[in-house]
């Protein structure tokens, strides 16, 4: 069993050994408790490859005050997410399972010794209620891995909001810290800065600040970056399938070299002026994979959206492997792709009922009391309950299985020596567009071809094609927008409307098949099969004015200018 909390807090260096200023009478603290001295003793655990600290993310077991398994994600400034179970010998499995997107099976072993003394202030308003925790800590850190090293030490303050707490005080409390000497701390934890300041080729020389950030110091051997494909050559494919396969069992310095190739390179952003075609693609497949990881512990703990965030990184990568063939040979990508669609297909196996469901409930309650003939409200939850369970130890067995993991491992090979083609080398004014442009092309053939279409189910089938083709115009917009900018975002706009209008008239689809299933049901049971009927008229009604819309919609979404604009 494990505990989340949201934790808001900043960080100070503290010179000279100072202590902890008077905080009392700044922005609401009417009084200042002293909480005494507590010792803590916490034990960091990372892979060899030191993957969780890369990410910033920090695992400890900790004794004393607050003791137990403590996980730490990041999730913005000052704030991080602390998932907590209680004390044991060994690692509770929900918390490996939260980090094994980037462990990926390799071992957590102990990295850091941290030993704190802590002074503990809380700073309380009028009322007596706590506004936030003042601390002051004297810290001694002890590398343990590769090699023993000698202990360094220094002071550190925090300040940390009470649950709930408003942000805005930390600025208010701000400069009452650094007009007593205090500097905001270069690194996000303690761990980042014992590893920065016990880095053995590093000691005495400090740290600059992105190394101490990360926790980065040298990259061990398996964690030098591979070198990507030339433009034009695809001679790295078989290497990055094997790299792949490799870093699934973690015996292969190369597979190592790919992941962390792929974690290192996901947050540098191109510069669009001098960027290639295959910069700006690439840019957007890390950002992409980066976020499939990311999101992976929020699946877990069930973070409202999670999943459906997770199942839509899944797409826009898929798709840019598609739109950009130029620039990526897919003969690599297709099959990458494949295990794309596999993982948000497992993704969404609840996610569409979820949302047809609810379109139906929603449907169901415009309905005046004196239509609603029967137990329909009943029926449909029954309906609904049939077609559920299981969703989330399933979602957890894909995250939890090999398949999954090989697909993570693909992602990081592929990102690090990518299989790119010429078109990848040259400006990205000479390819970018054009992609988005042969997107459109395929929509506006697909949207003509529904409207010279009679009514029916020939159109249903036309016009569902031609909302799949809208996303995939939107989302090679999307990875155009760091080089094209504010055109490429308008483009991507026009293509939202034109998706969203198709998908409600799929939605419509869906829920009128829907709808008949639970009027025969209904029928069988002896009950009315009235206010299901109504609903199917309504629906049908409202698929029929989306078509109205189309002409019109897609008469101003079409103009030359919109592509004009994207500079093709």
């Amino acid at each position: 069993m494990v505990d989340v909390t949201r934790e808001i807090e900043r960080k100070y260096e503290a010179t000279d050994g100072g202590g902890l200023p008077d905080l009392a009478g700044v922005a609401g603290v009417a009084g200042v408790t002293d909480q005494g001295v507590v010792t803590l003793d916490a034990t960091y655990y990372d892979t060899p490859g030191r993957r969780l600290a890369a990410d910033g993310i920090t695992l400890r077991r900790r004794t004393g005050g607050d003791e137990g398994w403590h996980l730490k994600l990041p999730v913005g400034p000052d704030a991080r997410d602390e998932i907590r179970a209680p004390l044991s010998d060994a690692l509770p499995a929900g918390l490996a399972g939260l980090v094994r997107s980037r462990t990926r099976g390799a071992e957590l072993s102990p990295l850091v010794h941290l030993l704190s003394e802590r002074t503990v202030r809380r700073l309380v308003d009028a009322d007596g209620a706590l506004l936030a925790v003042l601390s002051a800590d004297r810290v001694t850190a002890r590398r343990l891995a590769p090699e023993p090293g000698e202990p360094v030490r220094w002071t550190e303050v925090e300040v940390e909001l009470a649950p709930g707490g408003d942000p805005a005080l930390l600025d208010a409390l701000e400069p009452r810290l650094t007009d007593a000497g205090l500097r905001r701390s270069a690194t996000p934890s303690k761990l980042a800065r014992a590893l920065a300041e016990t880095d053995p080729d590093r000691r005495g020389e400090g740290a600059t600040g992105s190394e101490r950030a990360t926790g980065a110091g040298k990259p061990t051997e398996t964690e030098k970056p591979a070198k990507p494909a030339k433009a034009g050559k695809t001679g790295k494919t078989g290497k990055a399938a094997k790299a792949a396969k490799a870093a699934k069992n973690g015996k292969s310095a190369k597979a190592g070299k790919a992941a962390k190739a792929g974690r290192d390179k996901r947050d540098k952003r191109v510069k669009p002026k001098k960027a290639t075609a295959g910069d700006i693609v690439l840019d957007y497949a890390r950002r992409q994979a980066a976020e499939i990881v990311a999101l992976d512990p929020a699946v877990r703990l069930e973070t409202p959206d999670s999943v459906h965030r997770m199942r839509v990184a899944t797409r826009r990568l898929r798709s840019a492997f598609r739109s950009y063939r130029e620039v990526l040979d897919r003969a690599v990508t297709d099959p990458v792709g494949d295990e794309l669609k596999w993982l948000a297909a497992e993704l969404g196996v609840d996610r569409d009922h979820e949302v047809l469901t609810a379109r139906l409930g929603e449907r169901l309650g415009e309905v005046p009391v004196e239509l609603r003939l029967g137990p329909v409200a009943a029926r449909l939850r029954i309906w609904s309950q049939a077609r559920r369970g299981g969703s989330r130890e399933r979602v957890l067995g894909v995250l939890d299985g090999e398949r999954y993991l090989a697909l993570l491992n693909a992602l990081d090979a592929l990102v690090a020596g990518p299989p790119l083609r010429p078109a990848a080398a040259r400006p990205w004014a000479e390819v970018i567009p054009r992609a988005v442009l042969r997107d459109y092309d395929r929509l506006s053939g697909r949207v003509e071809a529904a409207l010279a279409t009679p009514a029916g189910p020939g159109r249903d089938a036309l016009l569902h094609e031609a909302r799949k083709d809208a996303k995939r115009a939107r989302y090679a917009a999307e990875v155009a927008r760091p080089a094209v900018g504010e055109p490429a975002k308008a483009f991507a706009g026009l293509m939202t409307r034109v998706q969203d209008l198709l998908g409600d008239h799929q939605d419509s689809v869906v829920a009128r098949k829907a709808l008949r299933e639970l009027a025969v049901q209904a029928h069988g049971a002896g009950e009315s099969a009235f206010t299901f009927g109504l609903l199917l008229g309504r629906e049908e009604a409202r698929a029929a004015a989306r078509e109205r819309e189309l002409p019109g919609l897609w008469a101003e979404v079409s103009r030359e200018e919109h592509r004009a604009a994207l500079g093709a």
